[in-house]
């Protein structure tokens, strides 16, 4: 009986090397869900973290009018003391005795990470709290206009 010894210079069979391949493929398959589902993760993770941003930054502006610390501001009625839109709480306004200082509330609009743009939703004080439409009024509020549906199955339009 002969017994053929494999030399060790030879290298892989074919057969050795597709399964091999086969095996990687699997992994990747496997991987491959998970990459995608932690990616979407991230993303709404940034969502909340931006909304809780403007909408600190909302509060915190109705609370210096409350306060009276803006000044050159007349409270509109039907305002209600919110900002007229967000650009405003970026640009700043005076600040009650001390001229020329401004006092700002953001440094910059965030971006939506499921849109990939500074173009939020907004509702104003009179809008109703589902509305798909924004009064004009003043910025009580704002949502993501992404018409996609988050991991735990909710619309991101209702964060």
């Amino acid at each position: 009986m002969t017994r053929h010894h494999r030399d060790p210079a030879s290298g892989f069979t074919y057969i050795e090397l597709i399964i091999a391949t086969m095996i990687l493929v699997i992994l990747a398959a496997a991987i491959i869900p998970v990459a995608t589902v932690s990616s979407k993760r991230a993303k709404e993770m940034e969502l909340r973290r931006s909304l809780r941003m403007i909408r600190t930054a909302i509060d915190e502006y109705k609370r210096a009018v409350d306060l009276g610390m803006i000044g050159g501001i007349d409270v509109q009625l039907g305002s209600e003391g919110y900002p007229e839109e967000l650009e405003v709480l970026v640009e700043g306004v005076e600040q009650v005795g001390t001229p020329g200082k401004k006092l700002k509330f953001l440094r910059r609009i965030p971006v939506d990470p499921m849109t990939s743009s500074t173009d939020w939703g907004l509702r104003s004080y009179q809008d109703e709290h589902d509305s798909g439409f924004w009064g004009g009024q003043n910025v009580f509020d704002v949502h993501s206009k992404s018409t996609g549906v988050a991991l735990d199955g909710t619309s991101y339009r209702d964060w």
